[in-house]
């Protein structure tokens, strides 16, 4: 028992990292009333699908910015499919074969000419390799850079930075475990409950409470299997689960050119 911070600094959040950064805009400053009218892309590829890429669609169509969807062939006649200028087929249904193979979604980019890429949020949204590789091939990457996505958006990397600065974690092991016998061993050292958590996970998805260790050998088998199927990254660590807690979440806009 006790009172357990969540670590929140300046924890870019999907709705940061994909709400003032998927403005879609190469802005040179932020708008004011003497500023020069903003210069955006012709064409940009959203890297999701279904509502997600839906409303970035809506709101590129209202910037006159050209759109290209990606699908699976699940999602051939999907809403976000229909709604775009351009759609290429990325691969087959499963997402681990089409929306999370990086080759793929590069390849959609070189075929369509698209000069950025949203990536929405979930799938490569928070992969900072993916990042990279957009950068090396002079593509936009609407989104953070790969250091803030390595900081913040792998948990066990922000919860040592955390640490580091002296913000109080959630009591758990900051590492990856690797097999069932690191499970049990550390959710016995922690004390159930326990918390099983993809450290490239959010939304929910790749996430288990354990009250026992029945259930933690459960939880980190099916955790780890939707970490891989949502996000291509199936790297688990153990917390102590806190019951009721309440969550704070600081957010902080920025553009790439030093206005926070």
């Amino acid at each position: 028992p006790g009172i357990f911070v969540v670590p929140v600094i300046f924890f870019l959040s999907r709705k940061i990292m994909h709400g003032l950064f998927g403005t879609l805009a190469r802005v040179s400053h932020f708008a004011t009333a003497a500023a020069p009218t903003p210069k955006y892309f012709n064409k940009i590829l959203i890297a999701n699908r279904g509502e997600i890429a839906c409303r970035v669609i809506r709101t590129a169509k209202r910037l006159g910015i050209r759109t290209v969807a990606v699908y699976s062939e699940a999602d051939e006649f999907s809403k976000h499919v229909r709604l775009a200028d351009e759609a290429v087929c990325v691969g087959p249904a499963k997402s681990s074969e089409s929306y999370l193979v990086e080759d793929n979604i590069l390849r959609a980019v070189k075929e369509t000419g698209a000069e950025a890429v949203h990536p929405g949020y979930g799938f490569l949204s928070e992969n900072h390799k993916f990042a990279d590789r957009l950068e090396r091939e002079g593509v936009v990457f609407i989104g953070p850079p790969s250091s803030a996505i390595i900081a913040m958006g792998d948990k066990i990397e922000s919860k040592i930075l955390a640490k580091k600065a002296g913000v109080n974690v959630i009591p758990g092991f900051n590492g990856t475990v690797e097999s069932n016998e690191d499970v049990l061993r550390i959710a016995n050292e922690i004390g159930y409950p326990v918390m099983i958590k993809a450290s490239a996970g959010g939304g929910g998805k790749g996430m288990r409470v354990a009250w026992n260790d029945e259930e933690a050998l459960t939880g980190f088998r099916l955790s780890k299997q939707e970490a891989k199927s949502s996000f291509g990254d199936d790297r688990m660590f153990i917390e102590k689960f806190v019951n009721k807690p309440r969550h704070i979440e600081i957010q902080i806009i920025a553009d790439a050119h030093g206005n926070v």
